[in-house]
């Protein structure tokens, strides 16, 4: 089997299951999906590694389903990054420029940006990402390159990303264990926001919900860039929880009636419809009304979603998403999701799908997939940073070059 050294791959591992892309660039420089894999995963809870064995078995079932597909060997990955203990703000940085002619170089670049994050954090988190948002250049704000420009005083607006060393480390160490070196690690919403948003949406404003099992992640573009990001410790497994302890139904069946039959908008379900649901202790089914399912399915829905728009109510951006809402990851596929968002949120909401690739682009074209599109996305617009040993590289440990593959 040959080792893919121009290939990309992609690993998002999520709370319910863990996905492996495998991608090749094909002669027009755009990207083929060649290769995908899938594993139910039990060592993860809210996006955090909580059994260490479960989870490398896992990821080593999605990786040898891809490879099998592909042809080709996995050494290495873009891996996402989430969970409840992912923290992000906004920073500013100030330097004085300072070449004689006071002509803005890419070095002052990497220095106001490297002040920018020189921003206290916990003890036990670390940069995962420093973003710049925009450029201001002697008072002069909204400039988005700076380079060339003539000024005596540079500021960047950033935005920062952290997380706790210690789920940075356990997925680098479960990924190694598994046989596959981390290139990478990348925010899931920022890969998300790579297969599902549009250019012209990210600059009118727009906020991606992507709803994954454990949790749900936020992040909101204005003006082409990231503007806020946030996690919501609710995801697509407490809806499947709601239905299987109300109907006191086995987990595995809560979750195929939620998929084949569930609602969260209870007016779009006939008052007739039945649906069987298994017993826990092997008792006999049951009949249930499928009305039954939306009034435990769109209360949940309501608190997710309302959870979000308290959130951009608090910081004011409720108002500047001209692009609406989109939804993604799994359980964005919720019957009557999308309508209860945009009786919430009251704008335009879609599902978003993946894009952007080719190849097998049938079997990535549902929201589930849009995390793990995006890593690979990002991955083939981002050159990797190299270092020595199976160590992880990170964009933020070289400024300079942060800089050039984000202008």
């Amino acid at each position: 089997m040959a080792k893919p050294e121009n290939f990309l791959v992609a690993c998002d591992l999520g709370t319910s299951k863990i996905c492996v892309l495998i991608g090749e660039q094909n002669p027009r420089g755009a990207l083929d999906v060649i290769g995908k894999g899938a594993a139910a995963n039990r060592g993860t809870r809210k996006g955090n590694i909580v059994n260490v064995d479960a989870t490398i078995e896992a990821i080593k079932r999605a990786a040898e389903e891809a490879e099998i597909m592909a042809g080709v060997q996995i050494a290495r990955a873009w891996v996402g990054v989430s969970g409840s203990n992912v923290r992000s703000f906004n920073s500013r940085g100030v330097v004085a420029v300072a070449g004689k002619d006071r002509e803005i170089t890419r070095d002052d670049v990497a220095r106001v940006v490297d002040a920018a994050r020189g921003v206290q954090i916990p003890q036990d988190h670390e940069v995962v990402h420093v973003v710049p948002r925009e450029f201001a250049v002697d008072g002069q704000d909204g400039v988005a390159d700076p380079v060339g420009m003539v000024g005596a005083r540079l500021e960047a607006d950033v935005h920062v990303v952290t997380a706790p060393v210690a789920v940075t480390q356990n997925i680098v160490t479960c990924m190694n264990k598994a046989g596959i070196e981390v290139v990478q690690l990348v925010l899931e919403q920022f890969a998300a926001a790579e297969a599902v948003l549009s250019t012209d949406e990210k600059e009118l404003g727009i906020c991606l919900i992507d709803i994954g099992g454990g949790t749900t992640e936020v992040a909101v573009y204005q003006k082409g860039s990231i503007a806020h990001t946030a996690v919501i410790p609710i995801g697509g497994d407490h809806f499947t929880n709601d239905l299987a302890v109300v109907l006191r139904a086995p987990i595995t069946d809560a979750e195929r009636i939620k998929k084949k039959f569930g609602s969260a908008l209870r007016s779009a379900v006939g008052e007739d419809e039945m649906v069987e649901v298994p017993m826990v202790g092997g008792r006999a089914p049951k009949l249930c009304p499928r009305t039954t399912l939306s009034d435990i399915l769109q209360p949940r829905a309501e608190e997710l979603l309302g959870l979000v728009q308290e959130d951009l109510q608090r910081l004011g951006l409720d108002k500047e998403l001209r692009s609406g809402v989109v939804l993604s990851g799994g359980g964005a596929e919720l019957d009557g999701l999308v309508e209860v968002a945009e009786s919430i949120f009251q704008g335009p909401v879609r599902r978003g799908v993946p894009s952007g690739v080719g190849g097998l682009v049938d079997v990535v074209s549902r929201p589930e997939w849009a995390t793990a599109t995006g890593l690979l996305l990002y991955g083939h617009r981002y050159k990797p940073v190299r270092r020595g040993g199976k160590g992880l590289a990170r964009i933020t440990s070289s400024v300079s070059r942060m800089f050039r593959d984000f202008f």
